[in-house]
C-alpha cells in the first residue's frame, strides 16, 4: 500500500472514531458535520456561524477562476481536496438546528433574500485579490462593516479569517448566554473568539491536520491569557 493510501485510510479511521476535543467552553468534534446535523434536534443552537468551502479552486465565473489553489501564499497542498461546496442539504440542515445564521461567503450559494449582509474590508492593497469578503445573515438589520487586515504571518489555513472579526460578530448579533455552532473549524479563529468573549461553542472538523493546528493555537491561546502581565 502506497504512502498515500496509507494517509487516507488513516484519515477515515480517525473520522469514524468521531474524537471529540474539550477545552474549556469550546466543543471540537472530528466528524462530518452534515452528519452530524442530521441526528440533531431543532434549533439546538442559538447562533451558527460558519464558513464553510466555497469552491474558489474550480475554474470558472462564479467560483474564482481556480484562484485559491493557485496562489503562490497557498502552500496547502490539500485544498482540492477540501475546498467542495456544500449540497443543499447542509443549508437545510443548518437553517432547522440553529435560529440564526452568519455564513460567509453567501454570494457563492442559492440563499434567500436578506437585508442584512457583513463586509469584511481586508484593507487588501493588491487590486487582483478580492477586496473583501460578504457573510450572508438571518437577520433582519442593516447592512454592516468591518475593516481588518489580514495580512499576518503564522496563519495555519488558507482561508483563516482574524479572530477580532468574530468578536465584532458576537458583539453585534449573539446574546448573553447563546450557544454557537461553527460547522467548519478550520484554523479556530471563531474558537478562539468564543472564548474570549464567553461563548459556548460546538464545533466541526474534518480534516485530522487542521484539527491539530487549531488545537494547538487555541491551547497556546490559554497559556498566554494565563500568563501574569
Amino acid at each position: 500500500m502506497s504512502i498515500d493510501k496509507r494517509q487516507k485510510l488513516f484519515q477515515r479511521v480517525l473520522e469514524m472514531m468521531h474524537l471529540t476535543y474539550q477545552m474549556d467552553d469550546i466543543t471540537l468534534h472530528h466528524r462530518d458535520c452534515l452528519e452530524a446535523m442530521r441526528e440533531m434536534e431543532d434549533n439546538t443552537f442559538d447562533l451558527a456561524i460558519v464558513d464553510p468551502p466555497y469552491e474558489l479552486g474550480t475554474v470558472g465565473a462564479y467560483r474564482g477562476a481556480g484562484k485559491l489553489a493557485k496562489r503562490a501564499l497557498n502552500t496547502d497542498t490539500k485544498i482540492q481536496q477540501w475546498d467542495k461546496a456544500p449540497p443543499p442539504e447542509y443549508f437545510e440542515e443548518l437553517m432547522r438546528v440553529s435560529k440564526n445564521q452568519i455564513i460567509w461567503g453567501g454570494n457563492y450559494f442559492d440563499l434567500p433574500p436578506t437585508r442584512c449582509v457583513i463586509a469584511w474590508d481586508k484593507c487588501q492593497p493588491w487590486t487582483n485579490f478580492s477586496q473583501w469578503e460578504m457573510a450572508w445573515t438571518s437577520f433582519s438589520k442593516p447592512a454592516a462593516l468591518f475593516k481588518k487586515d489580514n495580512r499576518t504571518g503564522g496563519k495555519i489555513h488558507p482561508t483563516q479569517k482574524p479572530v477580532e472579526l468574530y468578536e465584532w460578530i458576537l458583539s453585534k448579533y449573539a446574546n448573553d448566554g447563546d450557544t454557537i455552532l461553527d460547522t467548519h473549524f478550520g484554523s479556530g479563529s471563531n474558537g478562539i473568539a468564543c472564548h474570549n468573549m464567553g461563548y459556548s461553542l460546538t464545533a466541526f472538523e474534518i480534516d485530522g491536520d487542521y484539527i491539530s493546528r487549531s488545537v494547538d493555537r487555541i491551547k497556546k491561546h490559554q497559556i498566554q491569557l494565563q500568563l501574569p502581565w
